[in-house]
């Protein structure tokens, strides 16, 4: 392994991070808060271990695939670790592991909380909390990529790779930062537009820009101790269910319609599915739900925020779905599972790997009737190679592993199933808000400081697609040869 370019990027990345905490350190000077000193400290930590590693450019700049998940998997630690500084510093949440946990959770978008008075929380803290879900939405290394001097393609492709959700990463443009720059162009011109559409339907503008915050993201951090359900608006309930939908499309459609390729972006396989799983869902819900509401379209703006939220993983709520028949609450969790489109910023399974396995099952049963037949799996008309499918099915493998080992882990807190069951799942997929103690209206205060690490861990392994966190745990890693 390069252990100096995997230093050297580490320190540039980590000084460009301090750079962005300036902004909630502004707000704290402006507003006269005590949170200063925090963001203070945490910037000055990250510009002198930045520059430390960072100060001398070492000879051989080359890094590949296992550099790339290295430097990857240490960023997101790394900055979650300095990133929860100024909420323990400043004494609003007293726990350094409960402030790991919230910043963990705002970096991956994930949006569990341990927090039960977000509205005591000061504005600098609030934007910083909220800031994390826009920061890592689209992706720490991707917004590096986009604003460092331009690196070789052939090193680019690694970070991408390793971050980026979804099972295939590809270019926009030939080169990776373009790529880049075109994917964060796209991201800030949503979040204004969001911002301005939640301005104009009431909200104030610091309430406006920390909720698109937290829906760019997908990641459902709310300034509200009842989130979107203490406005009680049509229309900004309307307005956030549409935003969190289109952040859960993947970039590459959106690069295609500015292009003028609107119609090859609207023939997308994995954008019929989606669109597709949730209609379906938001009319059975509806429908499930109806008796519980005035009508067929007021269970209709409920279900539908919660379709859009929960499979988008952003975790917003407005209604306590925990109260709702079943069936609703089993549609649900099985979205949750299944997430939004690959190369977007929601979580989960991601529905291309769900069509992927769909496929592959039907072409497993029809070998077994005609074991003569020749058959391809094809997605977005294009036929995918066995190390494609090879791969969704190595990372659904990882994936159970992963998820039955922290359930055993957390279960030591003497948890119900149920309750630990949602825990890991929500994290894992980065939604934020589960079923029974880790409801829609409850949080993940009453965990142990293990169980709350063991969370933090499924996590940054579910953003980041579980390759970069178990690269970094293996000793091979690490072992020089």
């Amino acid at each position: 392994m390069n252990y100096k370019m995997v230093a050297y990027l580490l320190g540039r990345i980590l000084v460009i991070v301090a750079l962005l905490m300036c902004l909630p350190f502004l707000i704290a000077i402006l507003q006269k808060e005590n949170t200063w000193a925090g963001f203070l400290y945490a910037i000055a930590g990250q510009l002198v271990l930045g520059l430390l590693c960072s100060i001398n450019k070492p000879k051989n700049t080359e890094f590949y695939a296992k550099e790339g998940f290295v430097i990857v998997g240490l960023v997101w630690v790394l900055t979650s670790f300095f990133g929860a500084l100024p909420f323990y510093l400043s004494g609003e949440i007293p726990s350094y592991i409960d402030a790991f946990f919230e910043t963990v959770s705002g970096f991956t978008t994930t949006g569990a909380s341990i927090l039960n008075n977000i509205e005591a929380l000061s504005y600098s803290t609030l934007f910083w909390r909220s800031f994390t879900h826009w920061i890592g939405g689209m992706g720490v290394l991707v917004f590096v990529l986009a604003v460092l001097p331009k690196s070789h393609a052939s090193q680019s492709i690694h970070l991408m790779r390793a971050e980026v959700p979804g099972p295939q990463v590809g270019k926009l443009v030939s080169r990776m930062r373009g790529t880049a720059r075109i994917l964060y162009g796209i991201y800030v011109v949503m979040t204004l537009v969001e911002i301005i559409c939640l301005r104009v339907a009431g909200l104030p503008w610091f309430d406006s820009i920390l909720h698109a915050f937290s829906t760019a993201g997908t990641g459902g951090f709310s300034i509200k101790n009842a989130s979107i359900a203490a406005y009680n608006s049509v229309a900004i309930d309307y307005i956030i269910t549409i935003f969190m939908l289109l952040f859960g499309i993947n970039f590459t459609l959106f690069y295609l319609i500015l292009t003028g390729h609107a119609l090859q972006a609207l023939k997308s396989e994995e954008l019929r599915w989606y669109g597709g799983i949730v209609a379906l869902a938001t009319v059975v819900i509806t429908l499930n739900i109806m008796p519980q509401y005035n009508g067929f379209w007021d269970a209709f703006r409920y279900a539908f925020f919660q379709v859009g939220s929960i499979i988008t993983t952003t975790g917003f709520i407005t209604a306590d779905y925990s109260k709702w028949p079943i069936l609703s609450q089993l549609i649900l969790m099985l979205i949750l599972f299944m997430g939004a489109c690959a190369g977007s910023t929601g979580g989960g399974f991601k529905v291309s790997r769900v069509i992927i396995l769909v496929k592959n099952s039907f072409r497993e049963l029809r070998q077994q009737i005609r074991p003569r037949s020749v058959t391809t799996i094809s997605l977005e008309g294009r036929a995918l190679d066995d190390k494609t499918v090879s791969g969704v099915l190595s990372y659904l493998g990882l994936y159970v592993f992963v998820f039955i080992g922290s359930h055993l882990l957390i279960s030591l807190d003497s948890v119900s199933y149920l309750t630990g069951f949602a825990a890991v799942a929500t994290c894992i997929n980065n939604v934020g808000p589960g079923l029974e103690a880790v409801g829609p209206v409850e949080n993940f205060s009453h965990f142990s400081n293990f169980s709350k690490l063991v969370l933090s861990a499924d996590m940054l392994a579910g953003r980041l697609e579980l390759l970069p966190i178990l690269t970094l745990m293996s000793p091979a890693t690490w072992r020089r040869r």
